[in-house]
């Protein structure tokens, strides 16, 4: 496989919704944090995209072969890098308002991942130091907590993309748009169901938290 679509968007601006809608399009499967620790596979893949944000190269089509599309983080902090192995790939770039995002961010990933860096298992811990390594210390310089400043980052990398991405390669997002501009984009149907709507701040705090931190006690999750 190879990469067709770039998720350039942060995490938090509908990109598990956007993953689903690619997939249901022809174009998965599609990349999305959530694979890194759902999939036993993709265990192996955590160093990687650790070892990436210190600086190391990646072989980006040995690491991405089983997939036709990236959404979220880990992949979005590396778009540049994914558009010059893949200069044909279509990038999208998922919005929403920096506020709505920040607090967001601050319900969900955020103080998920705080806790595992503390976990005292793998591949929790590990994850966690992804995490970090990635978003909270390598993209927002370890001041996720500075509301100004990590909307500014936010809004800076939005900018940069919007300046570097050929107009005729770049579709800006948003999330309760629908299928239109999205197929229009990528040229395909309008498929005759609803568009996905997953991953609210509530459906985050219920199911994907309660995956990834273990329980009071330290166990193992099921």
């Amino acid at each position: 496989m190879t990469i067709e679509i770039i998720g350039a968007g942060f995490g938090r601006t509908g990109t598990l919704s956007l993953k689903q809608a690619l997939e249901m399009l022809g174009f998965g499967p599609c990349y999305h944090m959530i694979e890194v620790l759902a999939k036993p596979e993709n265990a192996a893949h955590v160093p990687i995209w650790t070892q990436a944000a210190e600086g190391a190269a990646v072989d980006w089509p040995a690491l991405l072969r089983d997939y036709r599309s990236t959404v979220d983080w880990p992949g979005s902090r590396f778009w540049r890098e994914m558009r010059a192995q893949w200069p044909e790939a279509r990038v999208i770039l998922t919005l929403r308002d920096a506020d709505r995002w920040y607090d967001s961010v601050m319900k969900t990933i955020w103080p998920a991942s705080s806790a595992l860096v503390e976990a005292d298992t793998e591949p929790l811990k590990s994850f966690g130091v992804m995490h970090d390594r990635v978003i909270w210390s390598g993209t927002f310089g370890g001041r996720i907590e500075d509301r100004a400043y990590a909307k500014h980052v936010f809004e800076e990398h939005n900018a940069e993309v919007k300046r570097s991405v050929p107009t005729d390669r770049l579709l800006v997002y948003e999330p309760g748009e629908g299928w239109e501009r999205l197929c229009a984009f990528l040229g395909v149907e309008v498929p005759d169901v609803p568009y996905p709507h997953s991953n609210s701040s509530e459906d985050f705090g219920r199911d994907i938290r309660a995956r990834i931190v273990p329980p009071a006690g330290g166990a193992d999750e099921a």
